[in-house]
């Protein structure tokens, strides 16, 4: 074979699509097999309005109207629904993208997001675009956006996900079970107490560590207040992300700090599987990025104020799985927290769990796939009109 090259596209809605694409890349450069790797947003080949709509609307409606992206997620998780008009609507505004992407000629293409996966399918079947076209689906349910009607592979998180695209209708040794792509650094081994010396912080006290994305978009100060009222000994660190504005008002809350336990605050750090080895409890929303990096460190998570829709989903999955606790109130954050710490045995037992749950090596598992399909050429899947009205029944039958 001579050397491929490869194209992971993602969007910026959010960051958990980019990550999880540029872990692809970091995994995919590092093959013999590859010449070329390049990961695109595809959101910056599109206009400002485009942009907006896909990207700074969604961060809106997360901090303003988290309700209404419940209802949308729910609303719009039927296969094919909205299908002729999100087609339309990418059409119309992604020209720059189809012209970059036809003249790069990738033999591989990965994709992050539903949004350059609906471009690259209608490509391959209306253009004759000559690539294979994977889709690595970023959360642990299934939603019905990421169905694409020309596809080479799917990449899923869990079995449950398998099974349910199975019984859908799709064939079945087209679909791995890979976990979500994460940086290849979770996957190293790190000793708590020696991460805890090398980040500055005290190895004979429980961290806590406060998360609040990458985009710092959460609950992180009302979570910090409410966990003043802690009795047991424990140091916290705040991770703000880029909101420069959160990470003021934190600092500001640590010069007021009367608690006798220490408050940290960082802003944006490279440096989150440091901490997260180095913590005792993940505290914060459970994208699937971040879900997927904290059981890749066996750490389990307090989950506070997850967005309706595609992270109480994500929840479920912790919960079912034993590697987290969910609080409700705030009032009871400290209560939660306090009883977790006070129990080393279920705190261990959580850590096995989610361990037991990881696929630290998920973006090696995707490369090696996709390498591994190259040599055997196989057939892209096509999903017809009457294959379609079947997997729309049968979604439809399965609701709850």
């Amino acid at each position: 074979m001579f050397p491929r090259r490869v194209l992971i596209l993602s969007t910026s809605a959010g960051t958990g699509h980019v990550h999880a694409a540029e872990a692809l890349g970091k995994v995919f450069r590092h093959q013999p097999e590859t010449d070329e790797v390049l990961t695109v947003d595809a959101l910056k080949f599109t206009n400002k309005i485009f942009r907006d709509f896909y990207s700074s609307l969604y961060i809106q409606l997360v901090e303003k109207a988290p309700a209404f992206l419940g209802w949308w997620y729910k609303m719009t998780d039927e296969p094919w629904k909205t299908d002729r008009m999100r087609l339309m609507l990418d059409r119309l505004n992604t020209g720059p993208l189809v012209e970059f992407i036809e003249s790069y000629a990738p033999d591989i293409t990965v994709c992050t997001h539903f949004l350059p996966a609906e471009l690259i399918s209608h490509l391959i079947s209306q253009a004759g675009l000559p690539t294979r076209l994977s889709i690595v689906v970023t959360d642990f349910h299934f939603h019905a956006m990421w169905l694409c009607r020309l596809f080479h592979r799917y990449f899923v998180a869990t079995e449950e996900t398998r099974v349910h695209l199975s019984r859908l209708g799709l064939p079945n040794e087209r679909i791995t079970v890979s976990g979500i792509p994460i940086d290849p650094v979770f996957s190293l081994p790190l000793d708590r107490s020696e991460a805890r010396r090398a980040l500055g912080c005290d190895p004979s006290l429980p961290l806590l560590l406060v998360s609040a994305g990458a985009l710092g978009v959460s609950p992180a100060e009302i979570v910090v207040e409410s966990l003043r009222s802690v009795s047991t000994p424990v140091q916290i660190v705040v991770i703000s992300g880029k909101n420069t504005l959160l990470r003021d008002r934190l600092l500001q809350t640590r010069a007021d700090w009367r608690s006798s336990f220490p408050l940290k605050v960082l802003g944006l750090t490279h440096e989150m599987h440091r901490w997260m080895a180095a913590a005792d409890l993940l505290i914060g929303k459970p994208g699937g990025l971040t879900a997927s990096e904290a059981m890749a460190r066996g750490l389990p998570m307090v989950v506070v104020a997850p967005i309706p829709g595609q992270e109480e989903l994500n929840s479920d999955y912790l919960l079912e799985q034993g590697a987290a606790v969910k609080c409700h109130e705030f009032t009871t954050l400290a209560y939660k927290v306090d009883s977790l710490l006070s129990d080393p045995s279920r705190l261990q037992t959580m850590r096995r769990a989610a361990l037991g749950a990881a696929h630290p090596n998920a973006a090696q598992t995707i490369v090696r796939r996709l390498l591994d399909d190259e040599a055997q050429e196989p057939e892209p899947i096509w999903i017809t009109r009457k294959q379609k009205q079947r997997i729309a029944r049968v979604a439809k039958a399965g609701k709850l």
